[in-house]
């Protein structure tokens, strides 16, 4: 994280999930302040050239905010990148910020994905899906309708990555609180852990070639005769 303000932090952390939020916050900071989730992109660079090494990918970013994820990809050589986040707030301010930088930026909520099917080769979620997860309750047994809205987005990211992308997850949470929302059939999912004392964690979920995600299924069908 860089440059907090702390007047901006919400009441509650459940408020962390809510368009009113974001756009009121976004609405009191300054369009040349940046705030990253967890890692900034020099720390995370290894990762990323790791799990997408073609520079010419097209790459979805959910939940951009005001984070410099993509201008620093961008001049890393990831040119083919798509922003969006459901504030009109944050995303007029980031072309303004970045209109020097050839980039797309386009308000859509996350949970409700307006792309083609098999659209994206990279998909890159860092720290917005935990936004969706700050509710109150018990994180052993989360609720029916948290459970609801975390799969809407996993499955949106299942739907536009094509065969052979990869959808990269980037968050505090610990593989046992987060590996049961990632879990497909359709993809491989493998996870890293970043950092030495406090850790974060990379989940990286890559979608089988059709006609591996068609055998895996076969076979499940076959141990369920």
């Amino acid at each position: 994280m860089r440059d907090i303000d702390l007047t901006v932090l919400p009441k509650n952390n459940d408020e962390y999930s809510t368009k009113v939020y974001w756009d009121e916050r976004y609405s009191k900071t300054d369009h040349n302040v940046v705030f990253d989730w967890f890692k900034t992109y020099s720390e995370i660079k290894g990762l990323v050239n790791s799990a997408i090494p073609n520079k010419q990918a097209k790459i979805l970013m959910l939940g951009c905010g005001n984070s410099s994820l993509s201008e620093d990809m961008y001049n890393d050589g990831y040119h083919n990148i798509v922003n969006i986040d459901f504030s009109e707030v944050v995303i007029t301010q980031m072309q303004e910020r970045c209109k020097d930088t050839p980039m797309q930026w386009q308000v859509m909520d996350i949970l409700d994905l307006k792309y083609p099917d098999n659209e994206f080769d990279a998909i890159i979620d860092k720290g917005t899906m935990d936004a969706l997860m700050c509710e109150k309750g018990d994180v052993w047994d989360p609720s029916q309708e948290l459970i609801a809205t975390v799969k809407k987005e996993v499955d949106g990211a299942e739907r536009v990555l094509k065969p052979s992308g990869v959808f990269l997850y980037i968050t505090f949470g610990q593989p046992h609180f987060r590996k049961r929302f990632l879990y497909r059939d359709s993809w491989e999912l493998q996870v890293e852990t970043l950092g030495t004392s406090f850790h974060y964690f990379a989940y990286i979920c890559t979608k089988r070639p059709l006609s591996h995600a068609t055998s895996h299924t076969l076979e499940l069908v076959d141990q369920c005769l």
